[in-house]
C-alpha cells in the first residue's frame, strides 16, 4: 500500500496539462469490441480504470498494444468470447459497458457484476430497461449479468432518468441493431458525444449525441478507425479548484472551455479570476473566498464528480455555503475525513452546509473513493503542516501522474510506501 505526504500552504503556480477524459476513455474501449478492424485510441490516460478494461479484453482474447504516448491499438476482430468474469472486470464500474458491446456483436453477454467507487446506489435497471427493448432477455446468475438475444432490433427508448451509462451502454447495443433506436431522455455529458463520435468513425450512424435525444440507425459491420479522446473536464476542474484553494496562478492547458463553464462560473463567484482561451484556461485564487451555494446535476450542470473538491474549497470561504447533491445520495462519504482536516460541514440527506473556517491543519486521512481522494489532496494543499492520504488506488483510477503534475505547479508532494503496522 503508498501513501500520499503534502505539505501545505504553497499556492500553484506554472502550467499544467490535461490527460485525456477518464469517462470517455472508460466507454471507448468497450466499444473498440464492436469493431471487426483495428482501432487506435490517441489521448488514452494511463490510469487504473484503463489499464482494467485493457486487462479485460486481452482476457477475451483481444490483441491490445500501447503503440504510443498515450497511444493504444485495439484489434477485436478475432474476438469470440463473450464471457467477462474477471477481477480486473469486477474492480471498476465501467466494465458493464461491455454487456452493450458484447450484447451489440455477439447477441450475448456475461459480464461479472462491476464494482468501483461505493457513494450510493447506481442500479443498472436503466441499461437492462434499453437492452431489453431491443429485444433481449436480462438476468442475473452467480454474480453475472447474462444477456442474449436472438436479434437486436431498433426501439423506441425513454430512460427514466437521464442515466450517463444507460444512454453509452444502449446505444453501443443499437449500432449492430436492424433497423432504428431512439433513446428520448438520454444524457449529454461530453463523454456521451465522443463515444458516439468514436462509433460514427467506425461506421455507425448515430446522430443526436449531446442532445436528449439520440437517434441510431443500425449498421451490418463497423470497420477500424483512429480516434482521439477529449480532455478530461473533471481532471481539468481538480487543477482550477486546487489554483483556487492556494491562491495560486496557474495556466490549465489541453482543455475544451466549453465543458468547464459551470466550474468557471462557480470558481468566479467565489472571487478566482478566470481567463478561457481557446484551448486553455487561467484561474487565479483570491482572497477572501466568497462562500456559494452549489447544486450538482447532469451535464451542462456542475457535475457530481467535483462536487466533493468544491466542497474543498467552500471549507475555507467565508460564511456559509450550501451543497446540493442530486446525482448520488451517499456521495457525502468522504465528509468525516475532511472534518481531520479542521473542516466545519454538516451533512443532512443530500445537503451538506460548509461552515468556513480561517484554515485547515494536517491530519492523517483516507480516500473513500476516486473523488473524495482529489477532494482531500485539494484540502491538503492548502492546509497548514502535513497531510497524509492513504487508499492512493482511488486517485489511481481517475487521475494521470498527480503527483507529478502537482510537484510541477509546485505543491510539496511525494508518493511513498506504507509500512505495515
Amino acid at each position: 500500500m503508498e501513501h500520499l505526504k503534502i505539505v501545505g500552504g504553497r499556492p500553484l503556480v506554472g502550467s499544467v496539462g490535461v490527460s485525456g477524459a477518464k469517462n470517455a476513455a472508460v466507454a471507448i474501449i468497450p466499444a473498440a469490441l464492436l469493431s471487426r478492424g483495428v482501432c487506435v485510441i490517441d489521448n488514452l490516460p494511463d490510469i487504473e480504470d484503463a489499464v482494467s478494461l485493457v486487462d479485460a479484453l486481452e482476457k477475451m482474447g483481444a490483441r491490445c498494444e500501447r503503440t504510443g504516448s498515450g497511444a493504444l491499438m485495439i484489434d477485436a476482430s478475432g474476438l469470440s468470447e463473450y464471457r467477462a468474469n474477471f477481477d480486473s472486470v469486477r474492480r471498476i464500474r465501467a466494465s458493464y459497458y461491455l454487456i452493450g458491446a458484447l450484447l451489440g456483436r455477439f447477441r450475448q453477454a456475461e459480464v461479472a457484476l462491476p464494482g468501483g467507487c461505493n457513494f450510493g446506489s447506481r442500479p443498472i435497471d436503466q441499461h437492462i430497461k434499453g437492452f431489453e427493448a431491443l429485444g433481449a432477455t436480462v438476468g442475473i446468475e452467480h454474480g453475472m449479468v447474462i444477456a442474449r438475444a436472438d436479434r437486436l432490433r431498433g426501439a423506441h427508448i425513454y430512460l427514466d432518468m437521464a442515466s450517463v451509462g444507460a444512454t453509452i451502454n444502449i446505444m453501443m447495443a443499437a449500432v449492430l441493431a436492424e433497423g432504428r433506436t431512439v433513446i428520448e431522455n438520454a444524457a449529454k455529458e461530453p463523454h456521451i458525444v465522443d463515444t458516439a463520435n468514436f462509433l460514427n468513425i467506425l461506421g455507425a450512424d448515430v446522430k443526436g449525441a449531446g442532445t436528449d435525444t439520440i437517434r441510431v440507425s443500425g449498421v451490418e459491420r463497423l470497420g477500424g478507425g483512429e480516434y482521439t479522446i477529449i480532455p478530461d473536464q473533471i481532471e481539468a476542474g481538480t487543477y482550477m479548484i486546487a489554483a483556487a484553494i492556494t491562491g495560486g496562478d496557474i495556466t490549465v492547458g489541453n482543455v475544451i472551455p466549453k465543458h468547464m463553464e459551470s466550474v468557471t462560473a462557480k470558481l468566479r463567484e467565489t472571487g478566482a479570476f478566470v481567463h478561457e482561451g481557446d484551448d486553455t484556461l487561467i484561474v487565479r485564487g483570491a482572497r477572501p473566498i466568497h462562500a456559494a451555494s452549489v447544486k450538482t446535476m447532469y451535464y451542462p450542470g456542475f457535475p457530481t464528480d467535483l462536487q466533493p473538491q468544491m466542497v474543498a474549497l467552500l471549507t475555507l470561504g467565508q460564511g456559509a455555503s450550501y451543497v446540493t447533491e442530486t446525482v448520488f445520495e451517499n456521495r457525502y462519504q468522504y465528509v468525516n475525513e475532511m472534518k481531520r482536516l479542521g473542516c466545519d460541514i454538516t451533512v443532512d440527506g443530500r445537503m451538506a452546509v460548509v461552515n468556513g473556517v480561517p484554515r485547515l491543519t494536517g491530519a492523517h486521512v483516507t480516500a473513500t473513493d476516486l473523488r473524495a481522494g482529489a477532494a482531500l489532496v485539494v484540502a491538503a494543499l492548502a492546509a497548514e503542516g502535513e497531510t497524509f492520504i492513504s487508499n492512493v488506488k482511488y486517485i489511481d483510477r481517475g487521475y494521470e501522474n498527480m503527483v507529478g503534475k502537482l510537484r510541477a505547479l509546485g505543491a510539496d508532494i511525494s508518493r511513498a510506501a506504507t509500512a505495515d503496522e
